[in-house]
């Protein structure tokens, strides 16, 4: 006979493998497509500034002035790349990177010489998002402070649901 452990790990395998199925297709659907042009046409009806573009992932003052410190320091040459993936309380998360290269895919957005870069897939759920470099008291970090394609999340402020 199998010891417990065994066993265990024998029969969660398929369901692990079947929820990893259904979280790519999910995030390679067209569902979320669409979903994610509405809420951008949504978010554009309720905007009170017509010259936010919706397409475009933005970075405020505060990213911009640490990304600066951060290539001053340590770096120089890094991009901040943002992308989304399954997990997290809410279903999805956000992850921020320093990488050193672009990928062909990747959708890169600049302001005042700082480079965010979101690959492809990714960028069907940040489009029209801001990130913001947040500093409290327990911690310091990168984070979306508002996306549209986003109906909730977690208090942390690293997870969220999709509209």
């Amino acid at each position: 006979m199998a010891p417990p452990r065994s066993l265990i790990l024998h029969r969660l395998t398929p369901y692990f493998a079947a929820r990893i199925r259904q979280n790519q297709r999910l995030l390679s659907s067209s569902f979320f497509y669409s979903s994610s042009s509405s809420a951008a046409e949504e978010a554009s009806s309720s905007s009170p500034s017509p010259s936010v573009d919706l397409d475009s992932v933005h970075m405020t003052d505060t990213c911009v002035q640490r990304m600066k410190q951060l290539q001053a320091s340590e770096a120089e040459g890094k991009v901040l790349r943002l992308s989304v993936e399954t997990g997290g309380c809410s279903g999805f998360q956000y992850v921020f990177d320093l990488d050193d290269q672009s990928h062909p895919d990747d959708r890169v957005f600049e302001k005042e010489g700082v480079k965010l870069v979101v690959d492809n897939i990714s960028y069907d759920f940040v489009k029209g998002a801001t990130v913001d470099y947040v500093e409290e008291l327990i911690r310091s970090a990168f984070q979306v402070t508002t996306n549209p394609s986003a109906v909730g999340g977690c208090s942390c402020k690293s997870s969220f649901m999709v509209k």
